[in-house]
C-alpha cells in the first residue's frame, strides 16, 4: 500500500523539486491542468512590466531594434528547438497552432504536388484528433478545390492501411489530447515515407512534456503551442518547425511581410526570405512572445530526460492511487499504462465526469473535462509534487465516496 509518507519521501529525493519555487502557484490549489494552460513562471510578471513600461513605454518603436523585438520569433525558436529535436534555424515562435498547422499542411501538399506523387489528394488523420486540426485540413482541402479530401481513421490499428497510394499527407497529433496516447513518431514516419506520404506532426501535448526528436524521426513538418507544458501564458504564440532539408522548397499561402526577403523594401511583390523565416506572416505580438521566454528559461535548468522520468513516476503514482483508493467507483482508465504510449496526462471516464470534475475544482483540485465523460489530469514535472498526487486522489476519493457532486451542475463556456 502506498502512503502519503511515501510520497513526501519521494519529493525529498526529487532533483526537480526546487524548480517549483520558480512558479506562482496559488495556496490551496493542486494544479493538474498544465496540459491545457501551464502555471505562470514568477519571472513573467517582471518581464511583462519591463516590456510594457520600459521597452514599449519609454523606448517606443526603437525597441524593434534596441530590445530585439524583430528577432524574437527566431531567437525563441532556437531556444525551443532542443526540446523537440530541432536544430538552430529550424523553428520560429509565431501565430497560433491552427495557423501554423495550415501553413504546414499547405507546404506538405505543395511538396507532394511538385514531385512524383502529385496525383495524391488525400490527407489522413484520426477522427479523435483535436478538432481544429481536422477543421484546418478540411478547410485547406475545400479551399484548394482540386479534388483534395480528408480521410479519418477510427483507431491506431487502421493507420498503416490508411496511408496508401492515395495519401499525400499524414497529419497526426503526437499525444492525443483526450486519452494521452502517444504515437511512435519514428515508426509511423518511416511507414508514411515508405508509402510515399509526407508527415505533419502536432506537438501541442508533447513539447515540454515528453522527449521529441523530430530530426531523428526524419519528420517533415511540425507545429505546437507554448501555453501548455511550456508555460508561455494564455494564448501565447505557437511554433512551427521546418527541417533544413525542406526550407528551400517551403512555401505557404499566408505570405506576409515578415516572411519577405527584404520587408522594409516595401516591394509590391512577395519574395520569400531564406530559411525558417518563410514561415512568418505579419507583425508579432511582442508582449506574449516575451512571456514565452520565461518558460523556456526554466526548461533549460532541467532537461527533458529528467522531466520525462518524473512525468512517468507521477502518472504511474496517480493511476496506482486512484485504483487503490477509488476502485469501488465506476472509473475507467483510458490512458495507456505502457510508458512508451503515454504522454504526461491521465484520463479517467466516469458516468458523471463533468459533475465530478466540477466538484474537484470547487475543492481546489484543478483538472478539466472533455467529452465523452473524460476527466483529464495533466502532470507538469516542473511544479507538480508527489504529495500533490496523494492529496488530489484523497479529495477525489472523498468526492466519490460522499457523492459530493451535482449532476445538474451548469456548464461554463470552457470545460
Amino acid at each position: 500500500m502506498i502512503t502519503k509518507q511515501d510520497c513526501v519521501a519521494r519529493d525529498a529525493q526529487d532533483a526537480l523539486a526546487p524548480l517549483r519555487e520558480q512558479f506562482d502557484l496559488p495556496d490551496g490549489v493542486i494544479y493538474l491542468d498544465g496540459n491545457s494552460l501551464g502555471a505562470r513562471p514568477k519571472a513573467a510578471l517582471a518581464r511583462a512590466q519591463e516590456v510594457i513600461a520600459r521597452e514599449w513605454g519609454h523606448d517606443l518603436i526603437r525597441s524593434w531594434n534596441s530590445a530585439g523585438w524583430f528577432d524574437m520569433p527566431r531567437r525563441l525558436g532556437d531556444r525551443l528547438a532542443p526540446l523537440i529535436g530541432g536544430k538552430a534555424g529550424e523553428v520560429v515562435v509565431t501565430d497560433t497552432t491552427s495557423l501554423n498547422l495550415f501553413k504546414a499542411l499547405a507546404a506538405a501538399v505543395h511538396l507532394q504536388a511538385q514531385g512524383p506523387n502529385a496525383a495524391r489528394k488525400v490527407i489522413v488523420t484520426e477522427r479523435s484528433n483535436f478538432p481544429t486540426d481536422i477543421y484546418m485540413a478540411q478547410g485547406l482541402a475545400s479551399w484548394l478545390e482540386r479534388g483534395y479530401s480528408v480521410r479519418l481513421v477510427d483507431s491506431v490499428d487502421e493507420l498503416p492501411a490508411a496511408v496508401d497510394a492515395d495519401c499525400a499527407v499524414l497529419m497526426l497529433t503526437h499525444v492525443n489530447y483526450r486519452t494521452g496516447y502517444q504515437h511512435d513518431m519514428a515508426a509511423i514516419t518511416a511507414h508514411a515515407h515508405a508509402q510515399g506520404a509526407v508527415t505533419v506532426w502536432d506537438l501541442a501535448h508533447s513539447a515540454g512534456a515528453v522527449p521529441v526528436d523530430l530530426n531523428g524521426a526524419n519528420a517533415d513538418f511540425a507545429v505546437g503551442c507554448t501555453y501548455k507544458y511550456l508555460n508561455g501564458g494564455p494564448g501565447s504564440p505557437a511554433f512551427i518547425w521546418v527541417p533544413a532539408r525542406h526550407q528551400a522548397s517551403f512555401t505557404q499561402p499566408l505570405s506576409g511581410w515578415w516572411g519577405h526577403a527584404a520587408p522594409f523594401a516595401m516591394a509590391p511583390d512577395f519574395a520569400p526570405c531564406d530559411g525558417i523565416g518563410r514561415a512568418l506572416c505579419g507583425t508579432q505580438p511582442v508582449v506574449s512572445l516575451a512571456m514565452v521566454e520565461c518558460g523556456l528559461e526554466v526548461f533549460e535548468q532541467a532537461g527533458m530526460n529528467a522531466i520525462r522520468a518524473k512525468s512517468l513516476a507521477l502518472t504511474d503514482l496517480f493511476i496506482a492511487l486512484v485504483e487503490q483508493r477509488c476502485g469501488a467507483h465506476p472509473l475507467g482508465l483510458v490512458t495507456p499504462r505502457e510508458h512508451a504510449r503515454r504522454g504526461s496526462q491521465v484520463s479517467f471516464t466516469h458516468p458523471h465526469g463533468y459533475a465530478v470534475m466540477a466538484a474537484l475544482i470547487g475543492r481546489g483540485v484543478i483538472g478539466d473535462y472533455r467529452e465523452p465523460a473524460i476527466m483529464r489530469f495533466g502532470f507538469t514535472p516542473l511544479y507538480t509534487s508527489f504529495a500533490d498526487v496523494w492529496d488530489a486522489v484523497e479529495i477525489l476519493r472523498d468526492v466519490l465516496d460522499c457523492e459530493a457532486y451535482d449532476i445538474h451542475a451548469s456548464r461554463g463556456a470552457v470545460t
